[in-house]
């Protein structure tokens, strides 16, 4: 199990009776209600579908077997921990399934700092006491990365506590805020009942995503990708090296492949089928819309070196005799994504290449002004079997925003975007 940080901010507090560390509380007797040392503490666990910034339960080791302490019946932690209740009446830990164990599936484990995108290891916990209604609050402050909790844990049962901890005090500190941690979980059942979720990592940029996801395991990979939403996963994959890319679609079932697949842009769905064996990419295909299953299968048709190849087919145009104000009404349609957006093209009734208009004019035009009217000089195009040097050059040359591309009869077809070139460039890096 991994875990996702969206921020690298470290909060430093000064360590003092109202905090405590995993590495301390594991292995303290437990005393019950008649003052009767009845175990010591082998787990801290919460329930992430409840409160995840709480302990809910400590399990504690007794003579008759391990058994579950709720938080709510501890009243102290001072010389071990301090139970309201008798040993008799706390349940055996059998639904421990249920529970994030924070020493089972935290300590040791590997996480990603998704401010710093970088996988860290996770030395220790920290927590913040706090006390209510005649009983003890354990608030997990946030997981420590550094030095500090790797020593803590080291030196334990070698060195005094109090002098421990006045050592660790001089070393600075590195930790990630709990609030700032996503959870990740391999088995889909137990992704379920712990209501885990990637709503944070959602809100990265996809590249960042990518960056992270590069680093996982395979198991690791399909469990973020059947979580996230199918637009965030999209352009998430879209970012990922093909290699990668690959791998996680071959993962994934075929009909959260496609949900996945729809949401890309079509030029990079059909490169990315295209290098998928022939069986898996029909079994995609079956799964998808007809309207985005046909726009893939069309692109599968070009060789992948041409334009045709390289293109999308998500574009705006309006007729020869629309205006600035339909074109602005075509923009508000548009379905696809926002950097396909730069430029509106005009077509004849046919479907033939007329002119190609910046939105950045025809928002600044008069509603009535017709299209015709505000297109530019020279139209740079270029065929549908143009090869990728040819086009390449054309963006250069003229610093375009998009490239038209057009077919045998003058029929606009797609648009190269900066994007698709720099994946081209990138690809032969």
């Amino acid at each position: 199990m991994r875990l996702y940080l969206d921020s690298g901010r470290v909060v430093e507090y000064a360590q003092g009776v109202n905090t405590l560390s995993l590495s301390e509380l594991l292995g303290l007797t437990v005393y019950d209600s008649t003052g009767a040392a009845s175990g010591r503490v082998r787990e801290a666990a919460i329930a992430t579908q409840e409160d995840r910034s709480k302990v809910s339960s400590l399990i504690v080791k007794t003579p008759t077997g391990s058994r579950v302490l709720p938080c709510s019946a501890v009243t102290r932690i001072e010389g071990g921990v301090r139970a309201s209740s008798g040993a008799a009446d706390w349940p055996p830990a059998n639904g421990a399934e249920g529970l994030f164990l924070l020493s089972r599936d935290l300590l040791d484990q590997q996480v990603i700092d998704v401010h710093g995108r970088k996988v860290v290891r996770v030395n220790d916990v920290d927590f913040y006491q706090e006390n209510a209604q005649n009983h003890l609050v354990l608030k997990i402050e946030g997981v420590d990365i550094g030095t500090r909790g790797a020593l803590r844990r080291l030196l334990k049962g070698l060195v005094p506590m109090a002098l421990l901890r006045k050592i660790v005090l001089r070393i600075p500190p590195r930790e990630i805020p709990w609030e700032f941690v996503d959870l990740i979980e391999t088995d889909p059942a137990r992704r379920v009942k712990l209501k885990i979720s990637h709503d944070r990592l959602a809100k990265l940029h996809p590249a960042d995503i990518a960056d992270i996801v590069e680093e996982l395991t395979p198991n690791e990979r399909e469990a973020v990708f059947e979580t996230l939403d199918e637009e965030v996963a999209a352009e998430a994959l879209e970012e990922l090296e093909p290699k990668v890319q690959k791998a996680v679609v071959e993962s994934l079932d075929s009909d959260r492949a496609a949900e996945i697949v729809e949401e890309m842009e079509p030029d990079a769905a059909a490169d990315l089928l295209a290098d998928l064996p022939e069986d898996r990419t029909e079994e995609i295909l079956v799964q998808m819309q007809p309207e985005e299953r046909q726009e893939v299968a069309d692109l599968l048709e070009f060789e992948e070196n041409t334009a045709a190849g390289r293109m999308t087919t998500e574009y705006i145009a309006v007729p020869i005799d629309g205006t600035a104000h339909d074109a602005v009404e075509a923009m508000r349609a548009f379905e696809g994504r926002m950097e396909n957006m730069s430029t509106v093209y005009i077509v004849s009734s046919e479907g033939t290449l007329v002119g190609a208009i910046p939105v950045v004019k025809i928002v600044l035009a008069k509603p009535e002004t017709p299209m015709l009217a505000l297109t530019e000089e020279p139209l740079i195009y270029c065929k549908t079997d143009a090869k990728e040097k040819e086009f390449a050059e054309l963006f250069d040359k003229y610093n375009l925003l998009t490239l038209p591309v057009i077919d045998e009869y003058s029929h606009l077809v797609g648009v190269i975007t900066p994007d698709d070139v720099i994946s081209m460039l990138r690809a032969k890096l």
